[in-house]
């Protein structure tokens, strides 16, 4: 009589938790994106199902120029609130919570979200919101054709890296309520950024363990 199979089942990974940054962080990090430029809605992870929710319409003009999302098994805490202390000399700062934020600079037209790239990190803001640090990692698509040779933040256009500051100090603003404390405080190169990515790491690591090993990406045949 023939041995009946156990059944399987395949689950998608939670974006956030179930994914690995890959095994080339800081260098190279798997990011998982939420957003694109042509987003006229704010797109968010929920955190407990790892589904991609709608958090909000744009009530305004302002849309992300880059690609915009995280690097997964990060977390913003202790280490990277320490290191925006350090740098701007807050001592009431702390971590806002949430997986470190990267935006992604790619030529090519990506027409929605929810997908996974490898990114190259090439700087960053140190960004603080009330007093909670908000890093923003600024990365370039890895073999982009425009953007994937270049290795420093101070290479990229400035009228880019400027719409992304003004994106970033006014994308939660609503004129009828009162002004949010948002502050860039700093832009930083690859090294700083290095530094912010691995203190993210080790928060997520003490708050939530070792996490998913990183695994080489497999895509469909054909």
């Amino acid at each position: 009589m023939a041995t009946k199979k156990p059944q399987t089942h395949s689950f998608q990974a939670h974006p956030w938790h179930g994914i690995s940054p890959g095994d080339e962080v800081p260098e190279v990090v798997t990011t998982y994106i939420e957003m694109v430029p042509t987003d006229t809605v704010k797109y968010e992870l929920d955190k407990d199902s790892g589904i991609l929710r709608l958090d909000r319409p744009q009530q305004f003009s302002s849309q992300c120029p880059t690609l915009y999302g995280f690097i997964p098994q990060t977390y913003c805490d202790e280490l990277v609130a320490k290191r925006c202390a350090e740098r701007t000399g807050n001592k009431g700062i702390k971590g806002d919570g949430d997986p470190l934020d990267i935006c992604v600079l790619t030529e090519k037209v990506i027409p929605s979200g929810a997908l996974l790239v490898r990114a190259v990190p090439v700087g960053g803001f140190r960004m603080v919101d009330g007093n909670e640090a908000d890093d923003k990692i600024i990365a370039v698509l890895e073999s982009d054709l425009v953007y994937g040779a270049l290795q420093h933040v101070a290479q990229l256009p400035t009228t880019l890296i400027e719409r992304l500051k003004h994106y970033f100090l006014t994308y939660k603003q609503i004129p009828s309520q009162a002004k949010r404390s948002v502050e860039i405080v700093e832009m930083y190169d690859r090294s700083e950024a290095h530094e912010v990515i691995m203190r993210s790491m080790k928060d997520y690591q003490r708050v939530y363990g070792q996490g998913t090993p990183a695994r080489k990406p497999r895509g469909r045949k054909g």
